[in-house]
């Protein structure tokens, strides 16, 4: 799967339209988000449901065939012009962009090839547990390589993930340490390529959708390059030996990864990268639910104590600028309210003080008509 992940102008796209959305606006939204949340949900499940029950071995074949159909469906969309690419074309990019597509594509391939291989050995919960820790392999990264400081809220949410994901490995109980492995890879690699993702479409200007395109077809080479080597090709039978249910999965499979990053690529645009991040959330929680029901998962207290943990901190992180500007509101508030308060008082005091000055001197004066009097 490709996150479409990137900054959208979704602050100003927001203020320009106002709150209330146009009825057919609200329709693509809300069909936008449909898709997402059920690719999102189901794509991870059909991967793992080729590999376990019609015990189809070639990962790497797999993701090929990914990329194959994006570059077919994404051609077919730029080229009718049914997606509207404003960035760059192709042929407008620098040296330098095109050595970033090709880098941003080898990171992509081993995360994907290296998440399908880790589905072979682990349950889907487990490594749904794992890759909700990409924040912290992308805070570390940004902040080791890049020099980017995070605000404090961010690390503090890191804790409650990292211990969430300690008590999903030590809850674990079809544990199985090369699978781990892979998905632990798979999980680091994520977070690269979110950071190579942003890079390109902030510096490049380069549209989230075009960029699949553009990143599809070296990825697609590399991963047909690898499948061929590493893939144990003696084994593959014929197509017509393997039931036809088993390429109907892979069609599925194959079409619900271009849906869920076109699907993605819509609702960043109409809403924010913040809302597909909390959206992404249901996304897990599902991914857990199908986990059980297909493949009959056994979740321990540790492992269910763990996901709690691991969703809490990434709720934390993910709305934590919200949070942050939150408390910023209320912080003015409270100051300007005891300003307001420090100067009512003021002005009481100096009112009395004003009330209080007339009766002395009246009373200096009544005193003096006395004196004069005696």
């Amino acid at each position: 799967m490709i996150s479409a992940d990137g900054f959208s102008k979704c602050e100003a796209t927001l203020q320009e339209r106002g709150r209330r959305r146009p009825p057919a606006e609200m329709l693509h939204l809300l069909s936008a988000v449909i898709v997402w949340l059920v690719t999102g949900t189901t794509i991870s499940s059909l991967n793992k449901w080729i590999f376990a029950v019609y015990n189809f071995r070639y990962p790497l074949l797999l993701s090929a065939l990914h990329m194959l159909t994006a570059i077919v469906v994404d051609y077919g969309l730029i080229k009718l012009r049914v997606i509207r690419h404003r960035g760059a074309g192709e042929q407008d990019l620098t040296p330098s962009a095109k050595c970033k597509v090709f880098l941003l594509s080898l990171t992509f391939c081993a995360s994907i090839a290296f998440g399908n291989m880790g589905l072979n050995y682990v349950q889907l919960s487990f490594a749904q547990m794992i890759y909700t820790t990409t924040p912290l392999f992308t805070l570390a990264i940004s902040t080791l390589i890049l020099g980017k400081q995070h605000h404090i809220l961010k690390y503090t949410a890191m804790m409650p993930i990292c211990l969430g994901a300690s008590f999903s490995i030590m809850g674990e109980v079809q544990f199985d340490q090369t699978g781990c492995f892979f998905v632990f890879a798979a999980t680091m690699l994520r977070g690269v390529k979110s950071i190579q993702q942003s890079i390109l479409l902030q510096e490049e200007k380069i549209n989230s959708v075009f960029l699949l395109y553009l990143m599809s077809i070296p990825s697609f080479c590399i991963l047909s390059v690898a499948a061929l080597a590493l893939e144990n090709w003696a084994m593959l039978e014929s197509p017509l030996h393997y039931d036809r249910h088993l390429w109907v999965f892979i069609l599925l499979s194959c079409l619900g990864s271009v849906m869920y990053n076109l699907a993605s690529c819509c609702v960043i645009t109409l809403t924010s990268a913040v809302t597909l991040h909390i959206l992404g959330n249901l996304s897990v929680v599902g991914n857990l639910l199908l986990s059980q029901l297909l493949f009959g998962s056994e979740l321990s207290a540790l492992s269910c104590a763990g996901a709690v943990l691991t969703l809490s901190g990434m709720l934390i992180y993910q709305n934590s600028e919200f949070i942050v500007s939150y408390l910023d509101a209320r912080r003015a508030k409270a100051k300007g309210s005891g300003q307001v308060v420090f100067h009512t008082a003021c002005q009481e005091d100096l009112d009395k003080a004003n009330a209080s000055e007339p009766t002395y001197h009246q009373q200096r004066t009544d005193g003096k008509q006395e004196e004069k009097i005696d």
